[in-house]
């Protein structure tokens, strides 16, 4: 795949700006999940998602074409998610009520799951939980756990996403995983 994206790059760089379409294709999707695993909104995640493939693309002429595109695009995106967090705080909790409601918290805005078998029902509400105990995280560990274990990344190209020396990306995923099982553990 890599040699595809590379070529694409260069009709890119060559003037043919249709070329960066497929690229856009073949990595828009992860680019979301990674951006929606450390946001947890999907407006934001498409937002920085988008803003990504832009900064990417105006900035195709820098990419060094022997390292691979994914790490670069995921870099750029996490980069962008990072400073989107700290930016912000969190603006409402899921205890929270909904505004014009009675009664209603926010954890009744999260996506239904009826008509599943018990067993995809239990898996589906560990799946949310542990989603909401990674955007718990702070956002110095919330990058490195999304991209080793929902991206299943190696540590050097974690590394290399996050322009972290490895022993600090290896520290951070050992204290960013106990900081999420003291999470789930305190709240289970």
């Amino acid at each position: 795949m890599d040699e595809l994206v590379n070529k694409r790059i260069n009709e890119v760089l060559d003037g043919q700006q249709e070329a960066f379409e497929e690229i856009v294709m073949l990595y828009q999707n992860r680019v979301y999940y990674v951006c929606y695993r450390i946001l947890g909104s999907r407006e934001e995640s498409e937002d920085i998602a988008q803003e990504a493939f832009v900064r990417a693309y105006t900035n195709l002429h820098k990419f060094d074409q022997k390292r691979k595109f994914s790490t670069w695009i995921f870099r750029i995106a996490t980069n962008l998610c990072i400073d989107r967090l700290r930016k912000k705080k969190p603006d409402y909790s899921l205890d929270a009520e909904v505004p014009g409601t009675e009664g209603l918290d926010m954890y009744s805005q999260l996506e239904s799951a009826e008509d599943l078998p018990e067993a995809e029902l239990e898996k589906m509400e560990t799946q949310e939980r542990v989603q909401y105990e990674i955007s718990r995280l702070s956002e110095t560990y919330r990058p490195v756990i999304v991209l080793r274990y929902i991206e299943e990344l190696s540590l050097k190209d974690i590394a290399e996403i996050l322009d972290l020396p490895l022993g600090t990306v290896k520290t951070r995923l050992h204290r960013g995983r106990e900081a999420l099982r003291q999470q789930m553990m305190g709240n289970w």
